[in-house]
């Protein structure tokens, strides 16, 4: 079924007068699937040409939502959004995660139970999904006028899911105003378009097309000098000349052939003047439509203006009013009219309008606004009705408007009343925060600490300006002492000081030691101020610190944390204590207890709709079936992670990171390489350095499954470089260590990997990690086959193989497995790689199957098997090799084709082949299977 709004009729030729290429070109954009936004000035013709090409496009795609903006509208949240979506909600609403309806639910019709002031993400997502699923069942068309008048909240939610449409037959086609001198104005409001959107300026007719456009219009017969004149005096606005030709038509002496016209220059003087033609009675009817948001008959009439139909239809026949069949509005013919009226009210005429509107409105937002405009001075009661709307805007997911209603209510409190205007401005501040307009909340909080004294309203401030920095916090590192000061003795004061410093060590200098101290610091003073809220986050903070750096009093930290009474938001959060029980249960290789937690953590901020906290407990429960072997299952996670962190926006680094660990289990190798080195240039873009180890580690894992092992180890010894300046001790933290010992060995460093064998193994006997110390023991046992010690390399990995198996880590076993079947190539006949591959096969771990069939090259004359194993060794006859030919020769033992040798080492796939013909003349073999043996011999002495 469409669903349309409709315009009246109109002549098709009316529309398009002068406008044919710009016409045109939209066409064709919309027709190529983009999408486009036309700008200009007020009277230029925007919403006409929007309306002929929304009447064109929109026979040729199954929905159109439409939604057109006032200024006295913009206040009100999600009003615009309303007009999008409110018919087709029932279309949609089953399949919409229950959060994300109840969201969507709340913000249209300002009802029911609401998740969006604790996590406007679930709104963002339910508008987003909304619009795929309509996609589903065919093209959607999005047309949105007036784009300035938009609110805030609707604008953000539409910018929100433009950006994210990606390959979704959705397109939008907007009208925006700008000013004319400012032609780059519009730039702004492409966010709220789709990043293909094409901008088209609306521009002044020329004098032929206004004089078309007049004679259309019945304003004929016009000299061409008076034409001249009035696309002169109109500049080419459509507008502007149609009232310029009406003043002329209503005039009892028309001008002479060149003499100047009798008519003011400015449309607000023409607009007034057909004003002047109302009764007063129906000019303060149409004052009260002026001032209201969405105004219906209905609301003048309980505005108090009895006979609004009769006045309204008085108005319309002045041509400053439109009528519409199917909608019950009154609308202006245009924004200027409405503007300009309001504009002419005296200052009591619009108080007393104000005033009428505060009772007749039927939002309670709307309503509180109207009475504020109607007050004039500070009064309580006012005062705490705007404080209610705000907190009423703040439930409906609509921080902006709460943050405007808010300073709206501290400019009409008294100084002395209870709570106080710097308060509501504080809360106002933190809304703003939360609505993303920093600037905003910075400038209340610096206007609060210019005055205000009570150190409870200057911390909070502090506070403020400390999280409009966000990861900048370098910046504002003067307000930390200031803050301190102001805090005093105050233990509830200085718990809030020390958590942001906790937070300031750990994200500005790297320092674990500090953030741990700060954490530990800030959780005492919440307990000496009987703060428990803030006591469980500074404890989690802390336990996340102790267990990343391989504390021992991480578990008590813990156990401290997770003691009655309990916060149920914080204990589900992401920076809760049942993320870091998580985390500590995972390091310390309690896989089914992990599973356990995570998954009723993800269960619980599902059901809350907490997105942030969903994208983290995704990508813990990924990690959980990847430590278990499950790769298909943790590839499905992983992948579902990402997809979710797009579409918000968070955590991104870490989600492709996360994914990339699973591309290399159970994915493709390539994609693998792709996603980490998104992941390490997002986190050195943001100058993370926590992520940044994290997102080199699983580079260099996904390098070492390629077969790039000096990639691998340049990548892993950054991460080794990082982590001990971070103070990180825990191996079990990124599990990186056996990657890069296995890495060295096949570069032919043996020493530096045996030596990073050794330290993680002193700080993983230190901690008790079971799985890590197996992971080095198969990494140790690779360095002691490369140093010739076979027998005691094969028990090792023989042994390292049953203790991951037995501890539930089926990926790592199956390489244990597949390691020893390298170790055994040659040694005794044929190797045989069926164990390797059953384990595999049973992890689903795809791109190692693969290596384990370019391990094994079949010779046709015996039958036989040769495995070139996972760490290469050279022969030695390899030594007399030049550095090209020995780099050919060491990816051909690793079963690469020529041209992925030709694709890795940037050469032509001609130059392998050339390279190769010499490594087989002086080696004295024949073929790419002799290399493979060569090297299997070498490894079996």
């Amino acid at each position: 079924m469409r669903r349309d709004f409709r315009e009246p009729a109109r002549p098709h030729h009316d529309l398009v007068i002068g406008r044919e290429e710009l016409c045109t070109a939209a066409r064709r954009q919309l027709a190529d699937g983009g999408s486009v936004l036309l700008h200009g000035p007020a009277g230029i013709g925007k919403s006409t040409v929007l309306r002929t090409l929304a009447a064109e496009y929109g026979e040729t795609v199954r929905t159109v939502l439409r939604c057109s903006a006032t200024e006295s509208e913009s206040h009100l949240p999600f009003l615009a959004l309303a007009d999008l979506l409110g018919l087709v909600m029932d279309e949609v609403a089953d399949r919409l995660p229950a959060p994300q309806r109840t969201a969507l639910e709340s913000a249209l019709t300002g009802r029911g139970e609401s998740t969006l002031q604790r996590d406007g993400l679930a709104l963002r997502l339910a508008v987003l999904s909304t619009l795929r699923a309509l996609a589903t069942r065919g093209p959607v068309l999005i047309v949105a006028d007036d784009l300035q008048w938009l609110d805030p909240a609707s604008t953000e939610l539409l910018g929100f899911a433009a950006r994210r449409l990606g390959g979704t037959p959705v397109q939008m086609l907007c009208a925006v105003r700008t000013r004319a001198e400012q032609g780059q104005e519009y730039d702004r409001y492409l966010s709220t378009s789709p990043p293909d959107t094409l901008a088209l300026q609306v521009g002044p007719l020329s004098r032929a097309r206004i004089a078309t456009l007049l004679d259309h219009r019945g304003y004929t017969g016009l000299p061409r000098s008076t034409v001249r004149d009035i696309h002169r005096t109109s500049g080419g606005n459509p507008l502007f000349a149609l009232e310029l030709g009406r003043a002329l038509a209503e005039s009892p002496t028309p001008p002479r052939p060149g003499e100047t016209l009798p008519v003011p220059t400015s449309l607000r003087t023409l607009v007034l003047n057909r004003l002047e033609a109302l009764s007063d009675e129906a000019r303060r009817t149409l004052l009260v439509a002026s001032a209201g948001a969405r105004p219906t008959l209905a609301l003048l009439r309980a505005a108090g203006r009895d006979n609004a139909e009769a006045e309204t239809a008085q108005a319309a026949a002045l041509g400053l009013l439109v009528t519409e069949r199917e909608a019950p509005g009154v609308r202006f013919a245009h924004p200027l009219i409405s503007a300009a009226l309001y504009a002419q009210a005296s200052a009591q005429e619009r108080r007393a309008v104000h005033a009428a509107l505060s009772t007749a409105a039927s939002d309670p937002i709307e309503r509180a606004r109207h009475l504020a405009l109607a007050t004039t001075g500070t009064d309580p009661r006012v005062a705490q009705r705007l404080a209610e709307a705000a907190s009423a805007a703040r439930d409906r997911g609509a921080p902006s408007v709460a943050a405007g209603l808010g300073l709206l209510a501290a400019r009409h409190t008294p100084a002395d009343a209870v709570p106080g205007p710097d308060e509501r401005r504080l809360q106002a501040a933190e809304d703003a925060l939360t609505a993303g307009e920093t600037d905003l909340a910075r400038d209340v909080a610096r206007e609060v600490l210019a005055h205000a004294t009570e150190p409870t309203d200057r911390v909070r401030a502090w506070m403020v300006v400390i999280d409009a920095a966000g990861h900048a916090m370098a910046e504002v590192d003067a307000v930390f002492p200031q803050a301190l000061s102001d805090a005093g003795d105050d233990p509830r004061l200085l718990t809030l000081v020390h958590y942001q410093l906790a937070w300031r060590a750990l994200l500005v200098e790297g320092d674990f030691a500090r953030a741990r101290q700060e954490g530990a610091l800030a959780a005492e003073l919440a307990a000496r101020a009987g703060d428990r809220r803030n006591e469980l986050l500074a404890l989690a903070f802390q336990a996340q610190a102790e267990t990343l750096m391989g504390h021992p009093d991480a578990p008590r930290t813990i156990k401290r944390a997770m003691r009655e009474p309990q916060d149920a938001r914080v204990a589900c959060d992401h920076n809760g204590v049942g993320a870091v029980r998580f985390r500590w249960l995972i390091m310390s290789d309690q896989l089914s207890e992990a599973r356990k937690t995570v998954s009723a953590l993800l269960s619980e901020v599902r059901r809350r709709g907490m997105v942030e906290a969903e994208v983290h407990f995704l990508r813990g429960l990924a990690e959980t079936e990847l430590r278990a072997g499950h790769c298909g299952r943790a590839l499905d996670l992983a992948r579902e992670s990402l997809r979710l962190a797009r579409d918000t926006g968070i955590g991104e680094a870490a989600s492709a990171m996360l994914t990339s660990l699973a591309e290399a289990a159970g994915g493709e190798a390539e994609r693998a390489l792709t996603l980490a080195q998104e992941a390490v240039g997002r986190a050195e873009e943001d100058g993370d350095v926590i992520y940044l180890s994290r997102a080199l580690a699983a580079l260099g894992h996904a390098q070492l499954v390629a077969g790039d092992s000096a990639g691998s180890v340049r990548s892993l010894r950054r991460v080794r470089e990082l982590e001990e300046g971070l103070g990180v001790t825990d191996p079990a933290r990124g599990r990186w260590h056996g990657d890069l010992a296995e890495a060295l060995v096949r570069v032919e460093e043996p020493a530096e990997a045996q030596d990073v064998i050794d330290a993680a193994r002193a700080h993983a006997l230190r901690l008790r990690r079971e799985s890590v110390l197996a992971v080095l023991d198969r990494a140790e046992a690779l360095v002691r086959a490369a140093r010739g010690e076979v027998d005691a390399a094969e028990r090792q990995l023989t042994a390292a193989r049953g203790r991951l198996a037995k501890l539930g880590y089926g990926l790592e076993e199956a390489r244990a497995a597949y390691a020893l079947a390298g170790l055994r190539a040659g040694r005794s006949g044929p190797a045989s790689y069926d164990e390797s591959t059953r384990l595999f096969r049973r992890c689903r771990a795809m791109p190692w199957l693969r290596l384990v069939e370019t391990a094994t090259v079949t010779d046709p004359a015996r039958s036989e098997t040769h495995p070139t194993g996972p760490a290469p060794v050279a022969a030695a006859a390899l030594d007399s090799l030049a550095a090209t030919e020995r780099q050919v020769a060491a990816l051909v033992m690793e079963g690469a084709t020529n041209r992925e040798i030709a694709a890795r080492l940037f050469i032509s796939v001609k130059t392998v082949e050339a390279t190769l013909t010499r490594v087989y003349r002086k080696l004295g073999i024949r073929s790419r299977v002799d290399i493979v043996r060569l090297a299997a011999g070498h490894r079996a002495g």
